[in-house]
């Protein structure tokens, strides 16, 4: 085993390390140690032990890759067995089972070992001492009061899982919609498609996070040109990469290096999930989309189960028969836990020339709509293969904002409909809210420069506000006014305190559309140095003609 092995979760170790009393579990274990080993390596265990067997037991340590693979498989060979087995694990036991490590690093099982043994003996000591002392210590809680809900855990459920749990369901409780993508072949384009399906809810006004759980190949942060991003920690949190109004989790933000490869098993592959989402300060977010590992294993069964209620599954896969055929097993999988499939995407559906857009089928075409009418699940529809996609990945952009005004990006945007349809506030509802208006109406806002749409937002002479009944498809009003002095971030904040809901632009920044997302306002761009009536007739009826985003910086 490689030394490095384990290093990729080490920020998430040390800051358990770090900050204890944010992680629960301390103060319910009744068998507890903490050893500093020679090499200044600190490692301490947790164990909760009922009818004289180890039930549960946690470790953190401050150490390198080797103390983390050490202390983890030491929990390994202890859960389960009768206390005194358990402290006589020995240096030789644990390196055995991780199969031998270098003469230096021999020392952090040795540490291992001592520090469970130690905590083993404080737990036999406690269990010497009077019943009651034992109880008090084995359910303290945050109040006295009975009623409390930190006392309401199952019959079945340990204080750790139970506050694990009320953890876990309070940041899921603070996420309105969770959908995982998924496929049971790998290279079909899964990742692009979550990239994709994300950013465009966000550019549609959504509160967006995107969590990459492929463990072994987490691809996330380089679609998104976040390599070189590192996560941060507050108050015992892991806080995700703020992209605008999306938020990322990636284990590849975790990785000293992207050559690093995480070889773990599922018990670890488990507890790093669990980790995303009840230790990672989502905040409130419209969507949580999940992009998961091809297959049916170990990363999207732990989603399912730890969510409880997923609100749907994206399925992705490509024409040919011999991926259709691994794929039709996620549905299947859909199916035995319960999950919604809210679609089939068929992704490299022919190639689409970049010179004239014609479509040719390299590969046989249609399975993935045969595959979904065989199913009895909705089919979302069909991407070509188009080498600005690649292109887009390549430099770190996501395709469906780069390069919205081609025919792919418009499939993209339409694909997401089903998706988008699951937020039940309409944007018509959210206007007539900030407003205060009876009538269902909303208020879109153009930039001007000399009476037409400007193509550079944030220097123009005034905006044009346009009241429209999105029901009717009637323009009600037009309001010009001056825009307050040009200060980075301001516009986002003057425009949505004057109820717009909409923004139609010739070209936007990315910073500047993750703004407006924030506060829920649509942005257009692309669109033509037009009049605003013209412009927003064409947007009311679908007609609006866009062309490239020609100021995106």
């Amino acid at each position: 085993m490689a030394c490095n092995d384990f290093d990729g979760f080490s920020a998430l170790a040390r800051d358990h390390a770090a900050h204890p009393r944010n992680y629960g579990p301390m103060e319910t274990f009744d068998g507890h140690a903490r050893i500093t080993g020679p090499c200044g390596d600190t490692m301490e265990f947790w164990l909760i032990a009922r009818d004289g067997k180890v039930e549960r037991i946690s470790f953190v340590t401050d150490g390198c890759g080797p103390s983390l693979a050490s202390g983890s498989m030491a929990t390994t060979l202890a859960e389960g067995k009768l206390i005194e087995n358990a402290a006589a694990l020995r240096q030789e036991d644990i390196l055995d089972s991780l199969g031998g490590f270098p003469a230096e690093s021999e020392h952090c099982a040795l540490l291992a070992a001592n520090t469970l043994k130690a905590a083993c003996v404080d737990c036999l000591s406690d269990q010497k001492g009077s019943e009651r002392s034992r109880t008090e210590k084995g359910t303290r809680a945050t109040c006295g009061d009975a009623d409390c809900s930190t006392f309401q855990r199952k019959n079945d459920e340990s204080q750790e899982e139970f506050e694990e749990r009320q953890k876990l369901r309070a940041r899921l409780g603070r996420i309105r919609h969770k959908v995982i993508v998924l496929s049971g072949k790998g290279g079909v384009g899964k990742s692009t498609v979550a990239v994709n399906l994300a950013t465009a809810l966000m550019l549609s006004g959504k509160r967006v996070g995107l969590l990459d759980v492929d463990i072994h190949g987490p691809s996330i942060p380089t679609m998104l040109g976040l390599e070189q991003e590192t996560l941060q920690g507050c108050e015992g949190a892991l806080l995700p990469i703020d992209l605008g109004a999306m938020k990322v989790m990636s284990l590849g933000f975790l990785l000293r290096n992207q050559d690093d490869a995480a070889i773990w098993r599922g018990p670890k592959k488990a507890g790093v999930i669990k980790q995303f989402l009840k230790d990672v300060a989502w905040g409130d977010l419209d969507y949580l989309i999940i992009d998961s590992p091809p297959g049916t294993g170990d990363e999207p069964l732990s989603i399912c189960q730890l969510i409880g209620t997923l609100d749907g599954a994206v399925i992705v896969t490509t024409p040919q028969k011999v991926a259709t055929v691994d794929v039709r097993k996620s549905i299947t999988f859909c199916r035995q836990l319960q999950v919604p499939v809210l679609g089939v995407v068929e992704n490299m559906s022919g190639f689409a020339c970049p010179k004239c857009g014609e479509v040719t089928q390299i590969l046989s075409s249609g399975g993935g709509k045969r595959m979904a009418e065989d199913m009895s699940v909705p089919f979302l529809g069909s991407i070509p293969m188009d080498p600005k996609i690649a292109e887009a990945c390549d430099s770190g952009q996501a395709f469906v904002d780069h390069y919205a005004a081609t025919p792919t990006a418009e499939i993209m945007r339409n694909i997401i409909q089903p998706i988008a349809a699951l937020d039940e506030t309409k944007i018509d509802e959210k206007v007539t809210e900030n407003t205060g208006q009876e009538n269902k109406h909303m208020r879109i806002a153009i930039p001007l420069a000399d009476g037409k749409l400007s193509m550079h937002f944030g220097h123009c002479e005034r905006f044009a506000l346009v009241d429209v009944d999105p029901t009717e498809k009637k323009i009600l009003r037009r309001e010009d006014v001056e825009p307050p002095p040009h200060e980075p971030g301001l516009l986002p904040k003057w425009l949505a305190e004057r109820g717009a809901s909409a923004i139609i632009s010739g070209g936007m920044g990315q910073r500047a559309r993750g703004l407006f997302a924030e506060r829920g306002i649509e942005v257009v761009v692309g669109a033509p140095a037009d009049t605003p009536e013209c412009l927003v007739g064409d947007y009311l009826a679908g007609t609006l003609q866009l062309g490239e985003n020609v100021c995106d910086h």
